[in-house]
């Protein structure tokens, strides 16, 4: 176990290249296993969950190389089982996605409970009732959720939620299904079109990428190839907010415009500006973050929903930011009921917030921020903590640095080259 002490109080400035997207690469990992054929994956963030997942690969009986810093060569011509690695399982979210991915190569998945971040209920039902339109039975009686399809067959599929990581299990499998597929209130964030993108260079027929509803024409098989992960938008979010916080002046390199337009505008909220030049992002320095009202002087509010909206993933960094941020805002939650508890750390911080319910706060700023001792709870909300203790006065330590890891490749390397104060140390 380890730690970071963070002395605060710094501007962080420079350049920074973002990693590959961790929400884009963890599908396109579980879809190399529709095809024999050796893949090659580029701009793969290092990441704990993508080392799990690659983990889980080599369990089922595939093999997998790094063979450079953020690319990595995978080949499934083997997989002996179908049945995942209980301990590998448990420790990430993103196991759900074999499902489809096992569907679609051989017809069952045996897959225990997959864990991740503790946020809030996240329910399984929309993926089984998408891979049960498609052919497939599940059976939960042995406390793991076996999935069996003699036969997959296209189908006419309505998402009850426009859930990411069920869309994408009903992608992997309908490509591997025969006949056609639409599915309707598809979830059409970045990621989810990286993971169209890969498959379509593998051989796959699928339209409608980028919006709600997809067509996908199945295939009895799908071959090797090579395929570049996007930029990760929520890392380009999270930094920008740390420059903001911190004075500073950051470029960011090598972003998807598009991918930017809902976050510049709710920071723009926050009183935070940036630039978007080609395909850089710059923040100008010592920004006087003041919160703009709503029209006739009301309260503003940032809410989150789904593609194009306000990302989830994205709340806890602009609730940190706008504790640094004159004036007053409402966040509502909408998705997750466990994600606003974070935010007694920041107000042990100084952070003048009002927890509503477990679905709203109002942060009312700008507070000095204090160093304070926390405990990272989930991915994005350890990252807010650690753009807290940037801001901060005085020194600050985080455990449970795991969590940031999970979600942000070489965090603190990057945060030292922006000129940030420090260390990772044993927790003990």
């Amino acid at each position: 176990m380890e730690k970071f002490v963070i002395q605060g109080g710094q501007p962080l400035s420079g350049t920074l290249r973002p990693s590959g997207s961790k929400n884009e690469a963890l599908p396109c990992l579980a879809a190399t296993l529709l095809t024999d054929e050796v893949i090659t994956l580029r701009n793969v963030p290092r990441i704990r969950d993508v080392e799990v997942m690659l983990d889980v690969l080599r369990k089922l009986g595939g093999t997998n190389e790094w063979l450079s810093e953020d690319v990595v060569e995978i080949c499934n011509k083997n997989i002996k089982t179908t049945l995942l690695d209980v301990d590998l399982c448990t420790k990430i979210r993103s196991s759900i996605l074999f499902a489809g991915a096992m569907l679609g190569r051989s017809g069952e998945c045996i897959l225990p409970p997959p864990g991740g971040d503790v946020i809030g209920r996240r329910r399984l039902d929309t993926h089984l009732l998408a891979l049960e339109a498609l052919g497939a039975t599940v059976d939960t009686s042995s406390k793991v959720y076996h999935f069996i399809a003699k036969k997959l067959h296209g189908a006419e599929i309505f998402m009850d939620e426009a859930s990411v990581t069920a869309t994408e299990n009903a992608i992997m499998a309908a490509v591997r299904a025969e006949g056609t597929t639409v599915i309707r209130n598809a979830a059409c964030e970045p990621h989810v079109q990286g993971l169209c993108k890969m498959l379509i260079a593998m051989g796959a027929t699928i339209t409608g990428i980028g919006t709600n509803i997809l067509r996908i024409e199945g295939s009895n098989g799908l071959t090797g190839g090579e395929h570049t992960i996007g930029p990760d938008y929520l890392e380009i979010g999270s930094f920008a907010g740390l420059a903001a916080v911190t004075g500073g002046e950051l470029t960011i390199e090598g972003i998807v415009p598009e991918d930017l337009r809902m976050i510049t505008l709710m920071f723009d909220k926050l009183g935070v500006k940036m630039e978007i030049q080609g395909e850089n992002l710059y923040l100008p320095p010592n920004q006087n973050l003041v919160i703009k009202d709503d029209h006739g002087n009301q309260i503003t509010k940032i809410d989150d929903a789904p593609w194009p909206a306000f990302p989830t993933d994205l709340m806890s960094i602009a609730i940190t930011v706008a504790t640094q941020s004159k004036g007053t805002v409402l966040f509502f939650e909408k998705m997750f009921e466990g994600r606003m508890f974070f935010v007694d750390s920041l107000i042990a911080m100084g952070a003048r917030i009002v927890f509503c319910d477990p679905h709203r706060v109002v942060v009312v700023g700008a507070s000095q921020l204090y160093g304070s001792t926390l405990e990272s709870p989930d991915v994005r909300a350890g990252m807010a903590l650690l753009i807290a203790a940037l801001a901060a006065k005085g020194e600050s330590t985080i455990y449970n640095i795991r969590q940031i890891d999970r979600g942000y490749s070489r965090v603190d390397e990057k945060l030292r080259a922006l000129g940030a104060k420090i260390e990772r140390l044993p927790a003990n």
